[in-house]
């Protein structure tokens, strides 16, 4: 989400964490309470299904039009165009609109605004031209990193809440409520791609469903990591589908946007529920424009989050390389365009039950093997694509390599968004528009040489990024468990301290100092020493 976003509430956090002159009015005693019963628990839950199941039906019908940019839009490169200019304009959008908008309409509002903008994208495939496709690609950039950032930020307070309500670890449920997020976000690749291969495969294009499509040995050469996206273009797999298949596919998708915006703006319940711009609280705050943005540089000073940016960009990459080169360079030049819905049906089913069972699974085995189970299976594969050779006589494997690749992306979508949540929790808004800042760099740069280089060195890429995102990511591990076992030990010292009276004063000042040198973003935030839980 937003860099502007991101450094307008690091700012606000290093208030918090070490106060200053200035900022006294934010103290515990003067702030608005959020008094809460323990059935509300349930009314949480329902929202969290509310807005997972919103975004599902919004994702079915921008997933479904993304995985085919690449392959029915591939006159001059324009689909893959068009998409890097989603990207680029979200990196822009990230920097200064999501904390400025979230303010201004709230998280709620921002969702249903933000989510309008995918509309004219998704009507545009009507008419593909460079004049009618990029202006709409960056109005979905421009109110992506809005959106997600809302997302994110109702995901991760809801999950506080719900977390003081029921006495459980805030870590363990911000993870269980992404990950369940998440499980409803992927099907939107089942739903997306089965219209759009229904469609696809029904029609003249599709020769009615037979995948048997005529393709020469030497054609054949061309595709897997051997593809080059500027020696494709008399490819027999790559013609664009017909118009009639293109407008029925757009209706039903235009009809999924208009239909996720009105789940959101009648049935979810708004944030300030939950302790959104409660009197005496940072979210109330008003920043200006100059404030926020270089809250924002200030942020990107913080080392966990520099140690987090080349994880993050690989995941961008990563998707961009499943969404337009796998479907392209292997599906479409294989197999046809008609398959690709079907193969990547595989990749949304499976990320979407990886998603919640890694979830879940966490809190039982923590995060660390769980990311180690993504790396081995990212390297794996990216290694064998490099060696395979797609052929039609064995389609199974296309399935396979998709499915495994959705076990990969569960592991990143989840696990990384809860430690972004986990690190940051004072500054949840802005670190998920870092997060998704230098997501949408990685997809920026995936597709700025989408069109340059072959899949082969494209693979090599993304082998790269990922090595050194490991390496960034461990040092983090290393540095949060650290910091963890030094609070145990303080935990310890003060129990000790309440049971010396006669040491209690000196006690009390070494803790004191102990605390302002370790305290940071995983502190607790005002939201969670202002909860009250009533039982009546």
């Amino acid at each position: 989400m937003s860099l502007h976003q991101n450094f307008s509430f690091c700012s606000i956090g290093s208030f918090v964490s070490i106060p200053k002159a200035g900022f006294e009015p934010d103290t515990a005693s003067l702030r608005e309470k959020v008094i809460l019963n323990p059935g509300e628990k349930w009314r949480i839950l329902k929202n969290i299904t509310i807005i997972s199941f919103a975004f599902m039906v919004q994702f079915t019908a921008f997933q479904g039009t993304a995985n085919l940019q690449s392959s029915i839009n591939s006159e001059d490169g324009l689909g893959t165009v068009s998409l890097s200019a989603i990207y680029a304009a979200l990196v822009v959008s990230c920097i200064f609109l999501p904390t400025l908008i979230i303010r201004k309409l709230t998280v709620k509002w921002t969702l249903v605004f933000s989510m309008l903008c995918y509309a004219p994208y998704i009507a545009f495939q009507l008419f593909p031209k460079f004049y009618t496709l990029v202006p709409a690609g960056i109005l979905v950039g421009l109110g992506a990193a809005p959106m997600w950032a809302s997302k994110a930020t109702y995901l991760t307070q809801v999950g506080q809440v719900y977390a003081k309500i029921t006495e459980q670890a805030v870590d363990a449920i911000i993870v269980r409520f992404f990950g369940f997020f998440f499980l409803a976000w992927q099907t939107a690749e089942l739903w997306g791609n089965l219209i759009s291969s229904l469609v696809l495969s029904s029609g003249a294009h599709g020769s009615g469903g037979d995948t048997n499509t005529t393709i020469s040995e030497e054609e054949l050469k061309s595709c897997g990591a051997n593809f080059c996206v500027q020696g494709s273009g008399g490819h027999g797999n790559l013609n664009r589908p017909p118009d009639h298949e293109i407008f029925e596919i757009s209706m039903i998708y235009l009809s999924c946007i208009i239909a996720a915006v009105a789940i959101i703006a009648i049935f979810l319940d708004p944030l300030k529920r939950y302790g959104e711009k409660r009197k005496g609280s940072q979210s109330a705050q008003e920043l200006s424009g100059m404030e926020l943005l270089s809250a924002t540089f200030r942020q990107m000073k913080k080392p966990n989050q520099q140690l987090l940016i080349p994880i993050t960009v690989f995941i961008g990459m990563e998707q961009a390389f499943i969404g337009a080169d796998f479907t392209q360079a292997y599906v479409s030049c294989a197999l046809g365009i008609h398959q690709i819905g079907f193969v990547m049906i595989c990749f949304g089913v499976v990320n979407a039950i990886c998603s919640i069972l890694f979830g879940s699974v966490m809190k039982y085995i923590g995060r660390l093997p769980i990311i180690i189970l993504g790396a081995v299976v990212h390297f794996t594969l990216i290694s064998v694509e490099l060696f395979w050779r797609p052929s039609p006589e064995n389609p199974l494997i296309f399935y396979a390599m998709s499915g495994l690749w959705g076990v990969g992306d569960a592991v990143w979508q989840t696990q990384i968004n809860g430690l972004y949540g986990l690190l940051f929790r004072r500054n949840k808004e802005a670190a998920f528009s870092n997060y998704r800042l230098w997501e949408s760099a990685g997809f920026v740069i995936a597709y700025a040489y989408a069109t340059t280089l072959c899949a082969a060195m494209k693979l090599y890429v993304l082998l790269a990024v990922l090595a050194l995102g490991c390496i960034g990511y461990t040092i983090v591990e290393i540095l949060y468990r650290r910091k963890q076992r030094k609070l145990k030990k303080q935990e310890k010292l003060e129990a000790a301290a309440k049971e010396k009276e006669a040491a209690a004063a000196a006690a009390a000042a070494e803790a004191n100092a102990t605390a302002e040198v370790e305290e940071t973003d995983d502190e607790l935030d005002d939201l969670e020493e202002d909860i009250v839980v009533t039982h009546f």
